[in-house]
């Protein structure tokens, strides 16, 4: 089975999530690291019970295989916590899991066998299952780094991280219409449908997302403790989160560095800053626009713009971090919901905002331009970070 073929990538991500959990005891595998962050058996149960959901339920019309264990891993239900304790044990859990995805795996690989559904043209089921999963595998690459923050030992860093000032390097998009949203795309969800054509007026934006040496600058010069950059709803939440990136740290000497998948590690200045969220991405775009100059009218950028700049190369895509935008994660215009367990009207009833591009962790299900990603302005686990965009050059 080809590892680029859409079986072979599920595939592959059925054996990476169970590796996730195979070193892990029992009681590990079902603890919740944090508040927002569910236990990796969950995340794992999950992702199994949609695949199975999509092609049995769905498609083969045979709910049998899912119904018994929908009150655990559906979404929606009135505590996740009462999910949870209803967690069975790991080994059984992956006894069920295997069970299952082996059968998955020959029913989707032989569709002649399979009733007619229009989610069997060009994989198109097959995709969503992917995507599916790659979301849910991320969350769990979250759990596992929320489990080394809480467990962290003590480390010095190798290489201080020092700050920089924000430069203006950017680069132009003209003004024009401009297509946003997939096309003729099988894998496209419905959130990113009808292909849309809008009109932009000319930007500049950053040619690379926000460094960690800039957000440093940003928080010696007291970006945290000056409310005239954050809004209300930010400065609320500030009150009771850490003045930092989610996942920074300081040695005994007050140097910074950061935890992440493998532990504490350096903080590289040029890569992308991470583990941030709406609100502390807004306040930073507030402070930028105070410093002048060519960085005057900076504003986080807008889901249309980023796109546009993707989609005429303006911007090399960099996969790095998530990049928050600025705008409310709202359906395109003449949206038809799908048939998506997860898509529909409810999915924009959260008040959540758009995040584009893609993370180091990001599978191949997840990496085309129009795919939307969308998180709660508060939510910081995520691998997040953000870019700008500012005024036409002379404007």
């Amino acid at each position: 089975m080809s590892p680029t073929h859409p079986l072979g990538q599920l595939s592959a991500l059925q054996q990476m999530m169970a590796q996730l959990l195979e070193p892990l005891s029992d009681s590990e595998c079902r603890h919740s690291p944090a508040p927002e962050v569910a236990p990796l058996l969950w995340y794992y149960g999950r992702a199994v019970y949609l695949e199975t959901y999509l092609l049995r339920d769905r498609v083969q019309g045979k709910p049998d295989m899912t119904d018994r264990v929908a009150d655990i891993f559906t979404t929606g239900a009135p505590s996740p916590e009462s999910q949870w304790q209803q967690l069975p044990p790991k080994v059984h859990l992956l006894s069920w899991a295997t069970t299952l995805q082996d059968e998955n795996l020959m029913r989707l690989a032989n569709p002649d066998k399979l009733p007619p559904h229009e989610w069997l043209n060009d994989n198109r089921l097959i995709w969503l299952i992917n995507q599916h999963r790659a979301i849910l595998y991320e969350q769990m690459l979250q759990a596992l780094v929320e489990r080394r923050l809480a467990h962290a030992a003590p480390y010095r860093a190798n290489q201080r991280l020092i700050a920089q000032a924000p430069t203006d390097d950017l680069v132009g998009v003209s003004q024009g219409h401009y297509r946003i949203g997939a096309k003729d795309d099988p894998a496209a969800r419905d959130n990113e449908l009808p292909t849309q054509v809008v009109n932009l007026s000319n930007f500049r934006i950053q040619r690379h997302p926000v460094s960690n040496a800039d957000w440093l600058a940003f928080m010696e010069t007291d970006g945290y403790g000056s409310q005239t950059f954050w809004d209300e709803a930010g400065w609320t939440w500030l009150q009771t989160h850490p003045p930092h990136p989610h996942h920074w740290r300081r040695d005994d000497q007050g140097a910074w560095y950061g935890i992440g998948l493998n532990g504490p590690a350096d903080l590289p200045p040029s890569d992308p800053v991470m583990g941030i969220t709406y609100h502390e991405a807004q306040a930073y775009a507030r402070w930028i626009s105070t410093l002048g100059g060519e960085l005057s009218g900076a504003v986080l950028q807008h889901e249309y713009q980023w796109e546009a700049a993707m989609r005429t190369q303006a911007l090399e895509p960099s996969g790095r971090v998530w990049e928050w935008c600025a705008n409310r994660f709202a359906p395109y215009s003449e949206f038809q919901p799908g048939a998506d367990p997860e898509g529909g009207e409810q999915q924009f009833t959260l008040e959540h905002f758009v995040l584009r591009g893609g993370c180091l962790h990001s599978q191949a299900a997840l990496r085309r331009i129009s795919f939307r990603q969308h998180a709660a302005p508060g939510s910081r686990t995520g691998f997040s970070g953000t870019r700008l965009v500012f005024p036409p050059e002379g404007a």
